[in-house]
């Protein structure tokens, strides 16, 4: 589904916060509401994320990585899915998160050190439908400028690349789903999303790849 268009005014704006800390959460709404911006929904962990997505519409999100029940990185297909722009606010400022979370759909990359200036100008970027990296997020990606990964596998979200470990071994999806504490189906879908990524045929050709290790 494609993002819909941007909210004609701040007031308008639909917001979805994810993030484990409620003081963050708080702290959020606080800067929202401030600027004429109405207060967000908040969400605590991947669960209540989704379950958001199913209630209500969102125009923008503002993803923590670091959640309890999961990497913020696995929820960025279903933000798109459901036509929601996604600003990750994260304290990881490595290259290589900041990479796979825009390869993997985000819309917009600001960390937790910089000031909220910054990500007032990021909120106001990515509604517009802009691609929005901070100061902090740009000189980390800049540091490895003209050397991209060559491994696949740096696409895959962290639930992704367990699935994917379990996979080469030889384990079934029964035997993942009950591993990860997920159901069989959450399974399918993450690796329907896996194929996707790696531009594999299907999941047979999937499981093939991880076997004979990635031939």
């Amino acid at each position: 589904m494609l993002p819909a268009d941007p909210p004609h005014t701040p007031a308008d704006c639909r917001f979805l916060l994810i993030d484990d800390h409620p003081a963050v959460r708080q702290g959020l709404n606080l800067l929202l509401e401030s600027n004429g911006y109405t207060p967000g929904v908040e969400a605590g962990t991947c669960a209540d994320a989704k379950e958001c997505l199913e209630q209500a519409a969102f125009d923008l999100a503002l993803l923590d990585l670091s959640l309890a029940d999961g990497s913020g990185l696995d929820l960025l297909a279903d933000l798109a899915e459901h036509g929601v722009r996604t600003l990750v606010y994260s304290m990881h400022e490595d290259p290589g998160t900041i990479d796979r979370a825009l390869r993997c759909g985000a819309n917009g990359y600001v960390t937790k050190r910089e000031e909220p200036g910054v990500l007032l100008d990021g909120i106001e970027g990515v509604l517009r439908g802009e691609c929005f990296l901070s100061d902090r997020a740009g000189l980390s990606l800049d540091e490895t400028a003209g050397s991209p990964a060559t491994d696949p596998l740096f696409l895959l979200s962290d639930q992704e690349r367990a699935i994917f470990s379990a996979m080469a071994r030889g384990v079934s999806n029964m035997e993942v789903a009950a591993n990860l504490g997920i159901s069989p189906r959450t399974v399918e879908t993450y690796l329907t999303r896996m194929v996707n990524k790696l531009g594999l045929p299907n999941v047979r050709t999937l499981r093939k790849f991880a076997i004979n290790g990635r031939e």
